[in-house]
């Protein structure tokens, strides 16, 4: 058996997120690299103290190259791995070991994507496999209805459930400042919002906008010595199961499954230690998904789970506190975003906090269900 994910050996000690929203103007990498001064700036350090650069962009296959030289760095290690929205988690665990190694001391990992001001679609060089393109499906939508669909026939789960998700994470975005989406959206609207794909319509998906994020991710002992709190990474995992949707073993049971299961092992927690949960909600029935998979409820309770406002504000379990990726921001991949609105809930800078948090998982998600990475983060205290 492997060893273990290094606990807490490693540290988020900066962050900053740029341009939610509409950024006209701006490039990607442009977005990229503001993101990445302002969290370098965040965690008390100069540009020239980061030896590692992780970066994936939409629109350049060789993101990391072009951070790098963007920036003036010369870093020890680059990479640009692409595993969908799960990639900056992927990113994390890489760094994490090679920080706990010796090989880097400072990882700067940035996204950056202005989907929304240069054309107002998703822009990926992704497509759906060869055997599924004579159906002609839309990519990725159509896979997820896909799983929906089988969600729905197995277990019961309704559209009026999946809008709970959408519901719910307008509720988070309302208070959040700095969230895309604002304003009234009820069950209602979501049931009567255009169908796209069946049965996932306009309000089960999530937005396009434009947004960069980075963090820098250094050793626990050095980011305790920087100006913000230190956000020690506790445990993380990835798997994959899968590439194209019809290669999915189960369409309702996704890698969540194990992923999060050993980041758990990793951190030493289970399911009902949690103060926040970030999940990658591209959809609504996303949401549903990894709240089974991961162990917040039982499979196939996922759609009644929503439905009782367990997730919204003032239920029981926080999810996607920020908005998510229905109602605050999306550009094209939302994994990073997921991973700093946990670490702002730690650091108590998230607009809505909760009160004591100290313990907070993010997922990701990256391709048609296919990549699913884990990252567990926790405060000083959790060491």
């Amino acid at each position: 058996m492997s060893e273990p994910f290094p606990r807490a050996r490693s540290a988020i000690a900066g962050l900053a997120t740029f341009g939610i929203g509409e950024m006209p103007g701006f490039s990607s990498i442009e977005m990229a690299a503001q993101a990445g001064l302002l969290a370098v700036q965040d965690a008390g350090l100069a540009i020239n103290q980061v030896d590692a650069v992780f970066c994936c962009l939409p629109d350049d296959l060789f993101g990391g190259l072009t951070l790098a030289e963007y920036l003036g760095l010369h870093p020890r290690f680059t990479d640009s791995n692409r595993t969908g929205g799960s990639s900056f988690a992927s990113h994390i665990i890489t760094a994490a070991i090679m920080i706990e190694a010796g090989y880097i001391d400072n990882a700067l990992i940035a996204y950056g994507s202005n989907q929304r001001s240069s054309g107002g679609r998703l822009a990926t060089p992704a497509k759906s496999s060869v055997w599924e393109q004579p159906y002609k499906p839309i990519f990725p939508l159509s896979s997820y209805a896909l799983a929906a669909a089988r969600h729905m026939h197995q277990f019961g789960t309704t559209r009026e459930q999946m809008a709970s998700v959408a519901v719910a994470a307008r509720e988070w975005a309302n208070t959040n400042p700095e969230a895309f989406a604002k304003g009234p959206l009820s069950i209602e609207d979501c049931l009567a919002s255009r169908m796209i794909s069946s049965p996932i319509s306009k309000a089960d998906c999530c937005l396009v906008t434009d947004g960069a994020a980075a963090i820098l991710l250094t050793s626990t002992e050095r980011a305790k010595g920087g100006p913000r709190p230190a956000v020690p990474v506790l445990g993380a995992a990835a798997a994959t199961w899968h590439n194209s949707i019809s290669s999915m073993p189960d369409l309702t049971t996704t890698a969540a499954q194990e992923s999060g299961a050993r980041a758990m092992s990793a951190a030493g927690v289970t399911p009902g230690d949690f103060d926040t949960v970030q999940l990658y909600d591209a959809f609504t029935i996303n949401t549903i998904l990894f709240l089974e998979d991961l162990g917040f409820c039982a499979k196939g309770e996922g759609g009644p789970f929503v439905e009782s406002g367990a997730i919204a504000p003032g239920g029981s379990l926080p999810v996607n506190t920020n908005g998510g990726g229905l109602s605050c921001c999306h550009p094209g991949m939302y994994g990073l975003f997921a991973i700093i609105e946990a670490a702002r809930q730690i650091r108590g800078e998230a607009a809505n906090h909760q009160e004591g948090a100290q313990l907070c998982l993010a997922h990701t998600n990256g391709g048609t269900l296919s990549s699913q990475a884990t990252i567990i983060l926790g405060s000083e205290a959790t060491i």
